[in-house]
């Protein structure tokens, strides 16, 4: 009985440090991303993937513009780097930038623009209007942009700018959309700014499409056709 207690023990503080170990991994990474974002800002941040490879940890960040992320010479990179390497506890950090591909459709980088151009003096709604139809004309299925805080006077209120279709909740919400999230610092005080973003040309579980019988018959015929000339291609 004494030995059960013991091994119960053992084995509960094992899983403990596992999951103490899981919950500070977490912890680092949410302030690397804290860090690279504020170091990164100018630069477009639009998102962070950090992977554990075995020469050490891949660090990637993705900007609109990454020529000013690099720098000069690579030297602003470098430095990144070895902050990240002195200041985090990162396993033989490389850092890496890549290119947001289409900046309207990236919700991290709208949140950063709302934010900034509110700072710059934009109206609240003449932002979140601007901002919303930008993404819908790049093609995003819809989005949702929230605007909390003293928008016009001292009492906290909350604004929420909605185009097309959007999920709030559940796997699909978590496969199809894109969320980012910024503060913009004003003198009444700080607006927290958030921008949701189902992704373009997403298709939901509930969207599906019915042939005719002739449509499939002509889809068959062209299969039919397609799969000699792949297999003489092989044979070639």
């Amino acid at each position: 009985m004494t030995w059960r207690m013991n091994s119960e023990v053992i084995i509960m503080s094992n899983n403990k440090s596992t999951l103490r170990r899981i919950i500070d991994r977490n912890v680092e990474r949410h302030l690397v991303k804290e860090f690279l974002m504020n170091n990164t800002k100018k630069a477009g941040f639009g998102g962070l993937d950090i992977r554990r490879t075995p020469a050490g940890t891949e660090v990637t960040i993705k900007a609109e513009r990454p020529g000013m992320v690099i720098g000069r010479k690579g030297k602003i990179i470098n430095d990144l780097q070895k902050r990240l390497s002195d200041e985090f506890s990162l396993d033989n950090p490389r850092l890496k930038v890549d290119e947001v591909e289409d900046p309207a459709l990236n919700a991290q980088v709208m949140a950063e623009k709302i934010a900034s151009a509110m700072e710059r003096g934009w109206y609240y709604r003449r932002a979140g209007h601007s901002a919303a139809l930008n993404i819908m004309e790049a093609g995003a299925r819809g989005v949702l942009i929230t605007l909390s805080g003293k928008l016009t006077g001292s009492r906290n209120r909350t604004q929420k700018f909605l185009r097309g279709h959007v999920k709030y909740c559940g796997e699909t919400a978590l496969q199809h959309m894109d969320t980012g999230y910024s503060v913009c610092i004003k003198k009444l005080g700080t607006i927290g700014v958030s921008v949701a973003i189902m992704r373009k040309g997403t298709k939901l579980p509930h969207e599906i499409t019915i042939f005719s019988k002739e449509e499939i018959a002509i889809q068959d015929a062209a299969k039919e056709e397609a799969a000699p000339a792949e297999t003489e291609e092989e044979s070639k």
